[in-house]
């Protein structure tokens, strides 16, 4: 291999580097542009706390309670009478089939 073959290889290997440099420098300009026309969106802001609201669900949830405990009360009422009710029953068939 002579002198001037290895200096035109040489050569061409540079050409070759500098071109893959320019175009390396030149993705690198277009990101950072991009980078600049993009605004940064601000995350999402915190929510305030809202008391009036947790006041409406805390006063729902106690109403749908008392609702709940009185409809319980409602039908145990209702079932201690309807078992007074039969046994008194039960007690006037018994003296009626005895015959008193």
């Amino acid at each position: 291999m002579s002198a001037i073959e290895k200096a035109a290889r040489e050569a061409v290997e540079a050409a070759d580097n500098t071109e893959l440099t320019r175009q390396i420098v030149a993705i690198l300009a277009a990101q950072q542009l991009l980078n600049q026309q993009q605004p940064q969106q601000p995350a999402a802001p915190a929510q305030r706390f809202d008391a009036k609201k947790w006041v409406v669900i805390g006063g729902v949830v106690v109403s749908v309670g008392l609702v709940g405990a009185l409809f319980a009360v409602a039908i145990a009422v209702g079932a201690v009478c309807a078992t007074a009710c039969l046994l008194i029953l039960r007690s006037m068939w018994r003296d009626f089939q005895k015959g008193n």
